[in-house]
């Protein structure tokens, strides 16, 4: 019964939806009225509200979207949402500061005599508008008010007129920032945690381990790297629509003339192009800037934003006069001052204790109050002005009210669909699909095209993405990223503002273009932009780390970087590391030198730990070599071994779901005891015969062979994990020993200077009052905890504590144990500076070479580039599927 009520839920929505109903009440109402129809139908026919539901009752459904989304949104953790309301202000106050309508007539003039100039300049101030305003309604309407006539006027064919302002106006949708951008993020951060629930229990399936190692997890995603990420694929849209136009005015020039400027490029000209430019790319590069080098975060970077909107409505709407720019200039100064300020001084209020820290935190002060002034003056002017505060700001409560109900009324029709089993029912859809991933993969977009053509960006996101993205993400053959499958689904998503009947954007156009132009016009003009975008899609999907790289440069340049010891880094890492070794000798002749120190001058625990030390950096580089064999090895059985672990795998679930079945039906069997139950007790006893029998059939199709070959694979993938295992060890041991050892000889002159105060307490154990003695005590243990190497003397200075401790304290025991201390220190003076003199040097020129290869888990972060190459090696998505 829960599928008619799942058919029931999707009828109900989509005729709401198809009569015109406002989304944000269609897809909660569906939800209520499928969840009560179902609880109404269970207490009337079963006698149980609950009979309907695949589990739990109709109270936990109606309340479970409310809970999810307030457990979501109100966590201080989960705080994406915020930009949304900020970026909104910012597109809708640029809008309304004419800045479109400077952009397009000033670019118009800079390309019109290219041939398809008007067009390219309508992409161009497209994706600006899209890194500024990010509105598709606005762009659009905005580009076909300018520039349509003009292209219209110049002979420029309709079709191509229409299709490229159309199409341009979309690149909001996935050139940061981005509504769509935020949203998705938000919403694949949830899918991951169901995501890595999945693969934990696929990882348990497949080798009965109750834990999965944290290499083999999946990572989440946040709305600076979806920005990061989607940068890069706007970018070839952007090239992929500029080239489309450039190729169809040379094959067919009629269609898109050149047109002549009329005036000179002289200097007020380029002046002009300046003053319309450099504003809105200085608020690009304040706003992506700050995002890419990790000054601010997506919300912060959204204040940026709505602040420097705000300034230049403040100078563009008022008339031309002296005073025009005063505001901006104030801003720029402002800005300047305080980047000296940061620069230059310590700006940490609570750690003000010299007169230069004062006077860096006095300017920063004074910038921050002239920056203010700015604001506000800016803010003032656009409110009196033709009150455009007003009507930005009730607009963006508007259009973020918007948003946020129908987040809420999706998570209700999400919870919905869970409540009748539909999630699981799409996961043994995609799971059962031959192909693997790609499969998956290829179905879910396509799926989401087709929506595409009847729902808007915000319904697909929120509704789809919940359902499909776990599944994916989940999924160990392919081990996409979060961010990858998201710009996947940005850049499909931004296709439903062009597909007919409901793409949005040709009703925008629709509006504003001349009744000369036909729709059919329009329809046809967009298909071969709709063709590149799909294009598009095909590029990143063959090409990831078009869409990883930038954040993982962000991130490991980044001063939060993954240390070098995050498991999921590791095999990067020893690429790296081999690259090194097979590119220079340095590390091998460094481990012969430094097996060649004398280290008769060290205590025998020191010199032992040396050696250890020493032999452990040769094995390094041996088990090095032999983790690539081993690694080789398995790639070259790799291929024969999967098609038959899909097999067996597949096989296998199977037969777990049918053992899962038997057992239901067994508990049932057995409740079924009266006289009355006896027909459906036998006609139940006769399913489960079928069931088990299919059991042992399905157990009969696994390959005689498949104990033989898993526990083949098995050894050799054993022996990978055992070498590489064994490199690491050696590897660290390499590093730790001589790094501690050095360690002990550089603090030789913090152990000497402690000489004279730890003779000089003798006198004060005999002579001082317990108490006073003591503290002094006490006072020498803690100084000469910080000396390196000094811990024995450090415990003996510990007992003639505890022995001056109390209310008797033993000052015999004391000077006992004291001496004990003093043998101990003079034992220590001995060996440590002659040690110091015979091998400080190369004990430091040891570690330099290994420092960046053999040692380079033991570092703190990477290195430029170290970060770099990793950035690299990470961007591909690397299949683990041999290992579940």
């Amino acid at each position: 019964m829960e599928l008619y009520f799942l058919a029931l839920l999707v009828l109900i929505m989509a005729i709401a939806l198809g009569s015109g109903y406002p989304v944000a009440f269609a897809l909660p109402g569906a939800a209520i009225l499928t969840i009560g129809a179902a609880a109404a139908s269970g207490y009337l026919f079963a006698g149980s509200t609950d009979a309907f539901f695949h589990s739990g009752g109709p109270q936990q459904w109606l309340s479970a979207g409310v809970t999810n989304l307030r457990g979501v949104y109100w966590e201080v953790e989960r705080d994406t949402l915020i930009a949304i309301p900020l970026f909104i202000f910012m597109g809708i106050m640029l809008q309304r500061s004419k800045i479109a309508e400077d952009l397009l007539v000033t670019m118009a003039q800079l390309f019109g005599p290219v041939p398809g100039g008007l067009g390219i300049s309508v992409v161009f101030v497209g994706a600006l508008l899209a890194a500024t305003t990010g509105i598709v309604g606005a762009t659009v309407v905005a580009m076909g008010m300018i520039s349509l006539p003009a292209m219209l006027r110049n002979k420029y064919s309709p079709s191509l007129a229409t299709g490229t302002i159309a199409a341009s106006g979309t690149l909001g949708q996935i050139i940061p920032p981005s509504i769509v951008l935020i949203i998705l993020a938000d919403q694949l951060a949830s899918a991951t945690d169901q995501a890595s629930t999945l693969r934990k229990g696929l990882h348990k399936e497949a080798t009965g381990e109750l834990t999965m190692p944290s290499a083999f997890d999946v990572a989440s995603t946040s709305a600076g790297e979806m920005f990061l990420g989607a940068f890069v694929p706007g970018m070839v849209l952007v090239g992929l629509y500029m080239a489309y136009i450039l190729i169809y005015s040379w094959l067919k020039p009629s269609a898109a003339p050149a047109i002549g400027f009329q005036g000179k490029f002289n200097a007020a000209f380029w002046r002009k192009v300046a003053l319309t430019l450099i504003p809105p790319l200085a608020l690009i590069f304040l706003v992506l800037g700050s995002i890419i080098s990790g000054i601010a975060t997506v919300n912060q970077a959204g204040s940026i934003g709505a602040a420097g909107a705000l300034i230049m409505a403040g100078y563009r709407l008022p008339k031309p006069g002296k005073m025009t720019y005063y505001p901006a200039i104030m801003a720029i100064v402002a800005l300047a001052i305080l980047t000296f300020a940061l620069s230059n001084f310590e700006m940490n209020l609570k750690a003000a204790d010299t007169a230069r820290d004062v006077l860096g935190i006095r300017i920063g002060l004074f910038g921050s109050a002239l920056l203010l002034i700015s604001l506000i003056w800016s803010g003032w002017r656009v409110f009196k002005i033709e009150e455009t505060l007003n009507g930005v700001m009730l607009e963006t409560a508007k259009t973020t009210s918007l948003v946020f109900i129908i987040l809420l009324g999706a998570a209700m029709l999400t919870a919905a669909f869970r409540a009748f089993g539909g999630e699981d029912l799409v996961r043994e859809f995609l799971n059962s699909l031959p192909g693997g991933f790609w499969m998956k993969f290829v179905i879910v977009m396509a799926v989401i095209f087709f929506l595409g053509f009847f729902l808007d960006f915000i319904e697909i996101a929120v509704v789809v993405v919940p359902i499909v993205a776990p599944i994916l993400l989940s999924d160990p053959g392919a081990n996409i990223t979060a961010v990858w499958l998201g710009v996947m689904i940005g850049l499909n998503i931004q296709t439903s503002f062009l597909t007919p009947p409901f793409g949005f954007a040709l009703f925008y156009l629709r509006g504003v273009a001349p009744a000369v132009v036909k729709t059919i016009q329009m329809y046809k003009g967009v298909v071969p932009f709709i063709g590149l975008q799909l294009l598009a899609l095909g590029i990143v999907g063959i090409y990831p780390p078009l869409v990883n790289y930038l954040p993982n440069r962000v991130s490991f340049l980044s001063e939060t970087s993954p240390p070098p010891r995050n498991p999921k880094l590791q095999v990067c890492v020893e690429q790296y590391v081999g690259a090194e070794l097979a590119a220079s000798s340095a590390v091998q002749d460094a481990i012969v030198a430094a097996n060649a120190l004398d280290l008769s001058v060290l205590p025998d625990d020191l010199a032992d730990d040396l050696r250890e030390g020493f032999a452990a950096a040769g094995n390094a580089v041996t088990g090095l070599g032999e983790a690539l064999i081993a690694e080789a090895a398995v790639a070259g059985s790799a291929d024969a071994y999967r098609p038959q672990l899909i097999a067996v795998r597949r096989i296998e679930k199977s037969i777990r779901q049918g053992e899962e079945q038997a057992a239901e039906m067994k508990t049932l069997i057995g409740r079924m005891r009266s006289d009355a139950e006896s027909d459906a007790r036998a006609e139940m006893q006769a399913e489960l015969a079928v069931v088990e029998a299919e059991i042992e059939r399905l157990k009969g199709t696994v390959p005689a062979t498949w104990d033989g070959v898993y526990t083949d694979f098995a050894v050799l993938t054993g022996a990978e994990t055992s070498a590489r295992n064994m490199y690491r060890r050696n590897a660290d041991a390499s590093f730790v020993a001589p790094s501690e050892v050095l360690a002990v000889l550089a603090s030789n002159a913090a152990f000497a200077a402690l000489e004279t105060p730890l003779r000089d307490m003798r006198a004060n154990i005999e002579t001082l009052p317990a108490a006073e003695a003591l503290a002094l005590v006490e006072a020498l243990e803690k100084q000469f905890r910080d000396v390196d190497g000094a811990s024995d003397v450090k415990k003996w200075l510990g007992k003639v504590r505890r022995a001056l401790k109390g209310n008797s304290p033993d000052r015999e025991k004391a000077l006992v144990e004291y001496a004990k201390a003093i043998a101990v220190y003079e034992e220590q003076a001995t060996w440590r500076v002659p040690a110091a003199a015979a091998l400080e040097g190369g004990l430091n020129t040891y570690l330099e070479a290994i420092r960046g290869n053999l040692g380079l888990r033991q570092q703190m972060r990477f290195e430029r580039e170290q970060a770099l190459f990793m950035a690299r090696c990470t961007s591909d998505h690397r299949d683990i599927s041999l290992h579940f």
